[in-house]
């Protein structure tokens, strides 16, 4: 008889002290040879913790939104510098270098909605910058730092897609062009041409607005999720159109935010059930579900060497190590069973 799969692990760690439901993660420093990152975390409080990996403790709190949430924070390549969005309709750059941790620059924002801003680095010290625009369903566009209008990005007259809900700046490699992925209120995600201040694209990804969006460039592929019970894996051809490849049906309904991991290997889902999903990308299989949190998952997060972070309405971070990164990009992932789950007590 074959032996049984193993279940999923219990987290590595958890992170407590947050005082409030968690909203956003990302992980800062710990490229190649750099050792542990740091994890920035905000909070539905308007604070952002910086969190040390080897003592499981917060080492900074940066307190710059005065009370409303924190919904987006993005390290930028040059520096010690990190930028955090929050509901009280302001965009803050602070300097963390030395020690520091200063607000040296904000910026107000326009819209009410829920819509995160994106970031594409533009050589030393310049970077472009996404964010939703003074028109419910427009999207503007700053060189940064110098706060340079580029353009606002405003839909065709008889497209109706709504107020834009997610945002990535990329540029093929192919190309100096900038272009921008966007996520709709009406379940679309199109693609922008910066350059040319037009749509390449549109695709009905979802029935309901897309809440979270993850892109490959280098497949040239993405994925979203939203209020509905399924995900949608979608592709761009060399004319830049996009096409819906494929759904994936999830066992509840809500996913919150989706990230696939540095190397492509797998990817993660933030659910509204509490669970964390995780699938191989190339082919979607399902790998594992992550039961540890007792409310809505907001948000997750993959380190440069693969440590996955999740954060909750319970107020707590989980630290998961899954599938470890190969320096072999052709070893297979071995993987548990399909949609095992457990909770924090079933493992010893």
């Amino acid at each position: 008889m074959a032996a049984s799969p193993l279940p999923p692990p219990d987290p590595r760690f958890v992170l407590r002290g947050t005082q409030s439901a968690v909203h956003a993660l990302h992980f800062f420093g710990g490229a190649e040879g750099q050792g542990q990152p740091l994890l920035l975390s905000g909070s539905l409080s308007g604070l952002v913790h910086i969190w040390s990996l080897q003592t499981r403790r917060a080492v900074a709190t940066l307190d710059g939104h005065r009370g409303q949430c924190v919904t987006w924070l993005h390290s930028l390549p040059q520096g010690h510098q990190l930028l955090s969005q929050g509901r009280d309709l302001k965009l803050c750059l602070w300097d963390l270098a030395e020690g520091r941790n200063a607000v040296v620059d904000s910026m107000r924002l326009e819209s009410m909605g829920f819509c995160r801003s994106t970031v594409l680095a533009r050589g030393q010290g310049h970077w472009m910058l996404a964010m939703p625009g003074r028109g419910s369903d427009e999207v503007q566009i700053l060189e940064m730092p110098s706060k340079t209008s580029v353009c606002t990005l405003k839909p065709e007259a008889d497209a109706k897609p709504g107020m834009p809900m997610c945002l990535e700046l990329w540029q093929a490699e192919s190309s100096p062009r900038p272009l921008l992925l966007a996520g709709y209120e009406d379940g679309s995600v199109a693609l922008w041409d910066v350059s040319e201040r037009k749509v390449c694209s549109r695709v009905a990804c979802h029935t309901e607005p897309v809440m979270g969006f993850d892109f490959d460039s280098q497949k040239a592929r993405g994925v979203s999720g939203s209020a509905e019970k399924a995900l949608a894996v979608w592709s761009l051809d060399e004319q830049q159109a996009l096409q819906v490849c494929k759904t994936h049906e999830l066992t509840n309904p809500g996913i919150a935010d989706v990230k696939i991991r540095p190397d492509r290997k797998i990817l993660a889902t933030a659910g509204w059930d509490h669970r964390v999903r995780v699938f191989h990308w190339r082919t979607m299989k399902p790998l594992a579900v992550l039961s540890f949190h007792s409310a809505t998952v907001h948000c997750v997060a993959f380190a440069a060497n693969g440590l996955l972070a999740a954060g909750s309405g319970d107020q707590r971070i989980s630290i998961w190590s899954l599938y470890p990164i190969s320096s072999d990009s052709s070893t297979p992932l071995s993987g548990h069973v399909e949609d095992t789950e457990v909770g924090a007590h079933a493992l010893a």
